[in-house]
């Protein structure tokens, strides 16, 4: 669907897979921990499995690298009866410490983007995970200059938002969220009265999919890529 946006003030980023490269990360580390139980089930029933206990695990733990690597220890425990090696545990530690180190892959145009779009607009993040990862990625990326306020969210339901929203004094059609995710940084925000643009990523966790039936009636805009949305802001 094709629109431009008008009379917005404030613009909203998500972080991880909008404005640098995160969820490849995951997806290698899962690859990784399916070699390192493969003594015990096949890689695609590891994958499964890993779900089960990352989904179980998100009111404990929440979203980020901590949590996924818990996760991924206590499915080797499960796997083996107890009997993993603490040869394999020490390996799925550094795996999550290799993570967290990661360099940050600025995805393309970020920069260019916020740039421009800061000269005439109030600019804030609002994403999910770890507090400590995530102000260290912001860190780390270069792009702070650019952002009025950081949000580091549990979850972003459509009532996170209004919370966020109310706390910065920002009317709800008067803000613009822009992600990858059409279940966290989308159809929250189309249900408040906000505005959205879904920049896809080329890769997205089962747990952030959405139906064709749950996006149906939802209007925002699709762009290939993040320098798409200059033609569409006003």
């Amino acid at each position: 669907m094709t629109k431009t946006y008008k009379n917005i003030k404030v613009i909203g980023f998500d972080a991880d897979d909008t404005l640098w490269v995160n969820e490849t990360y995951f997806r290698e580390a899962e690859e990784e921990a399916g070699k390192l139980l493969s003594l015990y089930e096949t890689p695609n029933k590891i994958d499964q499995e890993l779900f089960k206990i990352e989904i179980k695990n998100l009111p404990t733990y929440g979203y980020g690298v901590k949590g996924f690597i818990l996760s991924m220890i206590e499915l080797a425990l499960e796997l083996s009866n107890g009997k993993v090696s603490n040869d394999v545990i020490a390996q799925m530690l550094k795996i999550g410490k290799d993570m967290i180190n990661k360099p940050i892959e600025l995805l393309d145009g970020v920069e260019d983007v916020l740039k421009e779009l800061s000269k005439k607009h109030r600019l804030i993040v609002a994403t999910k995970g770890d507090l400590l990862d995530q102000e260290r990625k912001l860190e780390k990326s270069g792009l702070l200059k650019y952002f009025h306020h950081i949000e580091v969210l549990s979850e972003k339901h459509d009532s996170n938002y209004k919370q966020l929203l109310k706390r910065l004094d920002i009317e709800p059609e008067a803000f613009l969220m822009v992600g990858n995710s059409l279940k966290s940084d989308i159809l929250p925000l189309v249900k408040i009265g906000s505005q959205a643009i879904h920049v896809p990523f080329h890769t997205t966790w089962q747990h952030e999919t959405v139906t064709m039936k749950e996006a149906n009636g939802s209007e925002y805009a699709t762009v290939t890529s993040l320098t798409e949305i200059l033609d569409l802001i006003n």
